[in-house]
């Protein structure tokens, strides 16, 4: 035991053990930090004023329960985006501020800024890691720059053509199920349900080289896919399972982890089997098999890719890759393509505008089937489509955390360490940018109007250094499958409108029902 004077207390010398030292040193050490959280946040509240911000509900709630995953939730956001053009802020309970942007000019600094100073914020996302791994969706840093140089060759137009012909298969095996309902008098169909199978049939294909048939029959891989994506939904909405330990306490927690299992073990079953493959049969006779079936899935291209060192990628990362490609493939266009068919549904005019495009670019064809070199012969059909993405964006909104100051070009500054929504559906309907932004017009996506748009103003797949590597194969498969689908349907509203919902995409509650008529007995 020794002395220790306290005279700043009003003590004096009383006895000390090792124990009451370590309690006064991590009692300072707390208090330090305290304070310097209180500075730092009182500091942020005073540089947060520039930035306008609707009514709170109360001092301790904030703005929570103003913009909820609902379609009043979405009303009061593009609501919120007319009145305060440039941007926002809200606040999650008392304490956690959001700065939403909602204009071009006010994102530029956001979505220009590096990888590092700009990164993903990982408040909802986090939960795909077990299932997704440090895929390029997910990583950060050096791990993310080295993936995406080494992700780019995939995504090539040389890659993608070939994917036509699968995107042409699954379109087709999709359309002859729906002529087999309308036969037998169910015309009423969810968009979402179909569409959704008919992507994650191209994506098995187009990645693994599988065909599971899980149009036609269930397939228990498919199965875990939906399984996982709806879990993941869930967790985000139920604020107690946020916590690791709590949730793998759960039955969902439980599933999860089960799902996860088989799915990895899926896609490592692929990469082991590739693996075996290239060492006896050699590079160049594996590209020479690749090449009389005209396409590299994208595990080959993964398994042949190096680096700038001439170091391929480990099977973990590619694991991680092909289980995100298959994630982020199959829901957002999904979703892109079941609102888009939705619009068209209720503007008759455009649908058969474009319906007599496809007709006349393929009238002295058989079979019927979209090529490559189609899709820049369909410019009324990809306005369609653009402006659909434009009212309907899949993913509606994206975040930043900040990791240094950012400086808009208006002068305001966004402090360090605050997490900054950009907006996509709030710019794709602000008035400011798009005049009368609630009506489906595809003459906004006319050469000759967009001319004077910011590239900005129209930001489905996100922009900047982080924007989606997989644009040209979502907009390949968008236009591909609609211009079959128009050819042999007619798409009609339904009796209810639906209701939209936004989650890690946009969907719609209960489903996005509309009526098909087919156009003919059969496809070909």
């Amino acid at each position: 035991m020794s002395l220790l004077s306290l005279p700043w207390l009003g003590l004096g010398p009383v006895t000390t053990s090792p124990g009451l030292l370590l309690m006064l040193v991590a009692g300072s050490w707390l208090l330090a930090r305290v304070l310097a959280w209180t500075y730092a946040f009182y500091d942020n509240c005073r540089r947060l004023q520039c930035f306008p911000q609707p009514p709170k509900q109360n001092w301790f709630w904030g703005h929570l329960g103003l913009i909820t995953p609902t379609e009043e939730g979405l009303k009061n956001l593009t609501q919120l985006s007319a009145t305060y053009s440039q941007g926002f802020t809200i606040w999650m309970g008392p304490i956690i501020p959001f700065i939403v942007l909602c204009h071009p000019d006010t994102i530029r600094s956001i979505t220009n800024a590096s990888a590092a100073i700009a990164p993903k914020d990982d408040l909802f996302i986090r939960f795909l890691k077990p299932w997704l791994g440090e895929g390029i969706l997910l990583s950060g840093g050096d791990k993310w720059s080295h993936h995406r140089r080494m992700l780019t060759p995939a995504f090539h137009f040389n890659i993608l053509k070939p994917y036509i012909k699968i995107f042409n298969k699954s379109a087709t095996i999709m359309l002859d199920k729906w002529q087999h309902l309308a036969s037998e008098g169910s015309s009423r169909l969810d968009m979402f349900e179909h569409i959704s199978l008919m992507t994650l049939d191209s994506l098995q294909k187009c990645i693994f080289s599988f065909d599971s048939h899980c149009q036609e029959r269930p397939s228990e891989y498919i199965a875990t896919i939906l399984e996982l994506s709806a879990l993941v939904e869930k967790r985000s909405q139920r604020i107690f399972q946020h916590m690791d330990f709590l949730y793998y306490l759960t039955q969902d927690g439980r599933r999860f982890r089960r799902a996860c299992r088989l799915v990895h073990d899926f896609t490592d079953a692929v990469i082991q089997e590739r693996r075996r493959t290239l060492p006896t049969q050699g590079i160049d006779d594996f590209l020479k098999d690749k090449a009389k079936s005209k396409t590299l899935d994208f595990i080959d291209v993964l398994l042949l890719s190096k680096d700038e060192d001439g170091k391929a990628l480990a099977n973990e990362d590619i694991r991680a890759e092909a289980d995100t490609f298959m994630f982020a493939g199959h829901d957002t266009t999904a979703s892109g393509l079941s609102w888009v068919l939705y619009n068209l549904a209720r503007h008759p005019e455009y649908q058969e505008r474009c319906r007599q495009e496809v007709q006349e670019l393929l009238k002295d064809r058989d079979p019927k089937e979209i090529e490559w070199d189609d899709l820049a012969q369909l410019p009324f059909l990809t306005m369609c489509v653009k402006e659909s993405l434009r009212l309907h964006p899949p993913a509606p909104f994206i975040s930043r955390h900040c990791t240094q100051d950012i400086v808009l070009p208006d002068g305001r500054v966004i402090p360090k360490g605050i997490i900054c929504v950009i907006n996509i559906i709030g710019v794709h309907h602000n008035p400011t940018v798009w005049p009368d932004p609630e009506v489906y017009d595809p003459f906004r996506f006319d050469p000759e109007n967009s001319k004077e748009r910011s590239p900005l103003a129209f930001i489905p797949f996100s922009a900047g250094p982080r924007n989606c590597i997989g644009q040209a194969f979502a907009m390949a498969e968008m236009k591909t499958v609609l211009a079959l689908m128009l050819l042999h349907f007619r798409f009609l509203p339904d009796h209810t409108e639906p209701r939209r919902k936004p989650e890690l995409i946009l969907r719609a509650e209960g489903g996005l029902w509309l009526r098909v008529e087919p156009l003919n007995a059969g496809l070909q």
